[in-house]
């Protein structure tokens, strides 16, 4: 197969992989805001019910962290091809559990107990999803176009987003109360199995990536995340503040929100599904945008400014929100959603340029789960407490801005990498010096 074929179909192979593990990690979102507090929790009350949901989604981001270790171990030492493979399996069967599990109704405390060990299992999968496929892409892309074919695995996401959403709606659409209630929440975790098996016929067409092909001729690293938190574990805490603000954008934006809209302001859901489906849209473009224009721009450069607005779009998504008129609230969802777009175009070649290949895997995915777990596990937690607190969520704003501001110093620390040779990148500066970021001149 030639270079061209590979690349396309790694590009492919990232996009539909990525967007089905992200279909079955935000389903449990989307779920979880709308009927797991009732389904599983009934017994704790309202907001109780509504906690305890949220901190069993943070479960999973605990657990990524994990998940990228043991496949980053493995990535690094036996090649990315297999180790997605068992990812997908992994996610997919997971999710899948999650359809047939009963509730507390019928098996009381058990019930809970046994999502909690699903959801760890789900953590553990999309852990390391991300890192492999972001090295499937990077490592057969050339190096002045790796942020536009980084798009298209930034585009997983989104699309198992408006999956996801898109079959809730499609559900509550069709279904009465009582019977998605019932039953009709269960239907998206049961259609994993379908998506996963699609995801398995592309991943196992592909051959492995040139670059780890060249690690298996010179000898991989014994223990690639002893060497990462030994030689760039500043570049791990850098890369892991920088992304932070994208994830609690996120999870604030299409997880906290839905619920706080249908809940506390009584919005009905199918609305705000519909917004949120059609602020992907603004999404998906960004992300392809910001991804492109990385390669140009520079990655640093790129996300500085996404950052910008992320932090001015803090402070008016609550208050928007919160004026309960149809059109503003479109406007907070939606431009929240296109700040989004534009954080995470460019992270599939950022994160890749800062390692290097022997450790690429273990370093790129563990950053990237270490922003989920800060960013994406305690957001919806925290702006629960801080809007029962105050009795508004213009707050939440306060605490998305002040994420931005750290995101910002971060980046600062972080060099510019964009159009970077990977079979050099992540080389030290020395660590006398006190630093371990790649050599060379920021790229312009």
């Amino acid at each position: 197969m030639g270079a061209t074929g590979q690349m396309r179909r790694a590009a492919a192979a990232a996009l539909i992989g990525t967007a089905i593990e992200f279909y079955d990690f935000f389903i449990y979102g989307t779920a979880a805001a709308l009927v797991f507090g009732e389904v599983f929790f009934p017994e704790l009350g309202t907001v109780g019910a509504l906690l305890a949901a949220f901190s069993v989604y943070a479960v999973a981001f605990l657990a990524r962290p994990l998940g990228a270790v043991l496949f980053g171990h493995f990535g690094d030492r036996l090649g990315r091809r297999a180790t997605l493979v068992v990812s997908l399996l992994l996610m997919g069967v997971s999710t899948a559990a999650v359809g047939v599990l009963p509730g507390f109704a019928a098996w009381g405390w058990w019930a809970p107990v046994v999502l909690v060990v699903l959801r760890v299992c789900q953590g553990v999968g999309l852990g390391g999803e991300w890192g492999g496929a972001a090295l499937l892409v990077a490592e057969n892309a050339p190096a002045g176009r790796r942020g536009r074919y980084g798009a298209y695995l930034q585009l997983g996401p989104t699309t198992g987003f408006v999956l996801a959403n898109g079959v809730f709606l499609a559900l509550q659409l069709r279904l009465d109360e009582a019977a998605f209630r019932s039953w009709g929440w269960r239907v998206p975790f049961l259609a994993s199995l379908l998506l996963v098996g699609v995801g398995l016929f592309v991943r196992l067409r592909l051959e492995e990536t040139p670059l780890f092909r060249g690690v298996e001729r010179t000898g991989a690293e014994r223990a690639p995340v002893v060497e990462v938190l030994r030689g760039h574990w500043r570049t791990v805490l850098a890369g892991c503040g920088a992304i932070t603000v994208g994830y609690a954008l996120f999870y604030l934006t299409t997880t906290y929100a839905l619920a706080y809209a249908t809940t506390g302001l009584g919005v009905p859901s199918t609305v705000v599904l519909s917004m949120l489906l059609a602020g992907a849209v603004g999404k998906a473009v960004t992300v392809w945008l910001s991804a492109r224009r990385s390669d140009g721009w520079g990655r640093r450069r790129t996300l500085q400014g996404a950052t910008g607005l992320a932090v001015a779009w803090g402070l008016v998504l609550f208050p928007l929100l919160e004026t309960e008129r149809r059109g503003l609230m479109f406007v907070a969802l939606a431009g929240a959603m296109v700040v989004l777009g534009c954080l995470l175009g460019p992270l599939a070649a950022f994160l890749p340029e800062l390692f290097p290949t022997r450790v690429r895997y273990t370093g790129a995915a563990l950053t990237y789960n270490l922003g989920g777990v800060v960013g994406g596990a305690t957001t919806p937690l925290i702006a629960t407490r801080l809007t029962e607190a105050y009795g508004t969520a213009e707050p939440v704003g306060w605490y998305l801005a002040g994420w931005g501001v750290v995101a910002l110093f971060c980046l600062r620390m972080l060099p510019e990498t964009a159009g970077t040779d990977l079979a050099r990148a992540g080389g030290l500066r020395g660590r006398a010096a006190g630093t371990d970021f790649p050599i060379g001149p920021p790229a312009v």
